[in-house]
This record gives C-alpha cells, structure tokens and sequence, in this order.
C-alpha cells in the first residue's frame, strides 16, 4: 500500500553543481542533518524489522535535491532569509575544516554578501520553497 500523502512543506536541498560528487553527497548529508537539527519533527519514529532489530529515523517527507551555480545558490539564500527563513548552509571553507566548531569560525569570518556556498537547504511551507527554488533544475 502507499502513501500519497501530501505533505504541507517541502524540503528543498540545493547543491552547487560544479562540486565533486563526493563533496555534493557531504553537502547533502550535512545539510539533511541541519534540518533535523532546526526542526526536530522532521524525524519519523523509529524503524524495526520482522525480526525484531531495532534502526534509527529516517526524515518524514521526501527531499528534493537541486542543483545550481554559486549565484543560484546566492539567489536562493537571500529569498529565503527574505522571507523569514532560516536555512542551513554549507561552504566551501567547510571542505577543508575538520571539527563543527572550526566550521563555524568558518562561516563566521566571511560576511553573507561573500560565502562561498556549496549548498543551502530548506524547509518551508510548499508555496514558499517553490517560490525561493524557481527556475532550478532537480539534480540529475
């Protein structure tokens, strides 16, 4: 049986696509998990086999993953936080970092106008991630 569900929001990931596939699957990685992060109900319950053996969460709603140029990505972050959102963000500084806390001083040395995005994800009413993402492609 499935779901059809139709979920109220919309997570929308946009990676930049002229990275390596390995930095887009990191970016995408780390960026599902600022979500959950920002929005604990994000995360379903908790999964188990036939068997009995117990698995983690999964995220609750299907994530559409974008790609875009550096000034798509620019574009999509300041619609975001035009519109009162808060999204989760990832560098190209954070490729070279090796702990959150030096990632942060990252982030934190470069002012908005000047990071050097590799993705930025969101989660928002659907209407709203449609308007912030238009005229993006999904990932191939």
């Amino acid at each position: 049986m499935t779901d059809i569900t139709r979920f109220d929001t919309k997570i929308a990931i946009v990676v930049r696509d002229d990275l390596a596939t390995w930095q887009k699957l990191n970016v995408a990685s780390f960026l599902a998990g600022g979500l959950v992060g920002s929005y604990p109900e994000l995360a379903g319950e908790r999964y188990a086999d036939a068997s009995g053996k117990d698995y983690g969460p999964l995220i609750r709603q299907p994530i559409l993953i974008f790609a875009a140029t550096a000034d798509d990505l620019t574009r999509v972050l300041n619609r975001a936080t035009e519109r009162g959102l808060q999204p989760s963000i990832y560098t190209r500084e954070l490729f070279s970092t090796g702990n959150d806390t030096d990632n942060r001083a990252a982030v934190a040395a470069v002012p908005t106008q000047n990071l050097d995005l590799a993705g930025v994800a969101i989660h928002a009413e659907r209407r709203i991630i449609d308007k912030i993402v238009k005229g993006l492609s999904l990932h191939p």
